[in-house]
């Protein structure tokens, strides 16, 4: 466990703050906004030890880039995620888990884990006429 600095603190302060998943970039820039001195590879860090002791969840992006939220639900959850505006909503998957038990069960797997998000739009983002780019 590594120690809580003023550093790692204003991090996490930010993610308390933002309701939505942001990019390391997103949040430094949050942090640089309120004059807090933390560098970019210190965000990365932190974000890579909350993650890793399941304080955040982490999702990738259609272009391959990390974002990251913490969550109100601690537990195994999915998330539908807006490719506009990046609104969120976690979501239960009970099929999903039965689904995913019953592919490693047919193939000889065990412990079987698995990630799975949803994007598309927002009902906001398609009243405005938003979509992404190439629909």
């Amino acid at each position: 466990m590594q120690r809580m600095t003023r550093q790692r603190s204003a991090v996490a302060d930010v993610l308390d703050a933002v309701e939505d998943f942001r990019s390391a970039q997103q949040l430094h820039e949050i942090l640089r906004d309120r004059g807090e001195g933390v560098g970019l590879a210190t965000v990365y860090r932190t974000l890579q030890s909350l993650a890793d002791g399941g304080e955040v969840d982490v999702l990738r992006t259609a272009d391959g880039e990390s974002v990251y939220r913490r969550c109100v639900r601690r537990g195994h959850h999915h998330h539908l995620m807006c490719r506009v505006c990046g609104a969120t909503v976690e979501i239960d998957g009970p099929s999903v888990e039965t689904w995913a038990a019953q592919m490693g069960a047919q193939h000889g797997f065990e412990d079987i884990d698995h990630t799975m998000e949803l994007f598309g739009t927002c009902a906001r983002c398609a009243a405005e006429g938003h979509r992404r780019e190439g629909s």
